[in-house]
């Protein structure tokens, strides 16, 4: 038995420590199983954030059609619902047209076939990249969130 030192009443039988190599070991396991989680957390933020910007574009679209209802035309721009300082989970403002209001087709958002996914009013979010443009099938739609055939999808922009 050893006596351990600083503390001469209390005897130590066998006590070990963990080596370095051990030690390095450990943190070599806790740092592969963090680079694995890593790409599943992200992904699971971007569904999540991807969720909130459908529920708002619901919402928005809820109070979009109660304007309707009353004034019998559709708002020219979301500040007339009061809806007009939102912004969507990636920090950007949630983008509102008015169909009505537009001349010609350039501005609409058009689906794989160029035609307009809306006979309303086009509602949407810039996803992650806050970047985007009409067609759907262009790199910089494809992960927009968007509200499409008059209210029946919401969603994100490559799956509809």
């Amino acid at each position: 038995m050893h006596k351990y030192p600083g503390n001469p009443g209390r005897q130590v039988t066998g006590a070990k420590g963990f080596t370095l190599v051990e030690l390095m070991i450990a943190i070599a396991i806790i740092g592969l199983l963090v680079m694995l989680s890593y790409p599943l957390y992200t992904r699971y933020l971007d569904k999540a954030r991807a969720a909130i910007a459908i529920n708002d574009l619901s919402q928005i679209s809820k109070a979009i059609t109660l304007y309707h209802s009353v004034n019998s035309t559709y708002p020219d721009s979301l500040a007339e619902v009061y809806m007009s300082g939102l912004l969507d989970p990636w920090g950007n403002p949630y983008q509102y047209l008015n169909i009505a209001s537009v001349k010609g087709k350039g501005k609409l958002r058009k689906d794989r076939n160029l035609v307009p996914i809306n006979s309303d009013y086009d509602l949407y979010s810039k996803g992650p990249d806050g970047e985007s443009v009409g067609p759907l099938t262009a790199k910089k739609s494809r992960d927009d969130v968007i509200r499409a055939g008059n209210g029946t999808f919401y969603g994100l922009a490559e799956d509809f």
